[in-house]
């Protein structure tokens, strides 16, 4: 996988240049694929979500500000409003119009390989079930750390929250982890979230 694209430079570019564009997407498409991946269960949903998100991109690129972080961690704000407004859109329709409503063909090549991201990102799908009961700022705040690999200054940034204060939501956070969930371990054995 190609190094995801970082520089502001290119970023302002993929709005009018189709190459940069090109260059951006494939640059950033796995990324933002298992960052939809490990939040959602569904292949077709996946795929839409995944290219909403760069829709998005193009459109919002100029608001862009290198002073509040990085272009992958602007890109995962991108990525959760996104994700917040597909939660809004679907607690409004009914089961049957959300089994159809925004589905694309897909080729089974494609269906194929979005399962197989899905299957791969089942366990952090589980942990976010797990993280519940955590207010939503600071589960953001974790995954964007923990799961997205952010700098706690980059999902500070990302999430309008100072450094020191994301610093002390992870601290209690993670010690709630501790003391509410147990991973196994490879011989099987239960031990606490480190």
């Amino acid at each position: 996988m190609a190094e995801p694209a970082r520089t502001e430079h290119q970023l302002a570019d993929i709005a009018h240049d189709p190459d940069a564009f090109e260059l951006f997407y494939r640059s950033n498409v796995e990324l933002v694929g298992r960052f939809i991946a490990r939040r959602v269960d569904d292949p077709y949903l996946a795929a839409d979500l995944t290219a909403d998100v760069f829709l998005l991109v193009i459109d919002s690129a100029h608001t862009y500000r290198p002073e509040r972080g990085s272009v992958v961690g602007w890109m995962f704000g991108v990525a959760y409003n996104v994700l917040a407004a597909e939660r809004r859109r679907a607690r409004r329709e009914t089961a049957a119009t959300r089994r159809i409503a925004g589905r694309r063909l897909l080729e089974p090549a494609d269906i194929a390989r979005i399962e197989e991201r899905i299957d791969a990102e089942n366990a952090a799908r589980e942990i976010y079930r797990a993280l519940a009961d955590v207010p939503d700022p600071t589960r953001r705040l974790l995954e964007l750390v923990a799961v997205d690999g952010l700098a706690v200054t980059e999902a500070a940034a990302a999430l309008g929250m100072s450094p020191i204060a994301a610093r002390v939501r992870l601290h209690r956070v993670r010690k709630h982890l501790r003391d509410q969930v147990a991973l196994p371990t490879s011989t099987g054995e239960a031990h606490g979230y480190a």
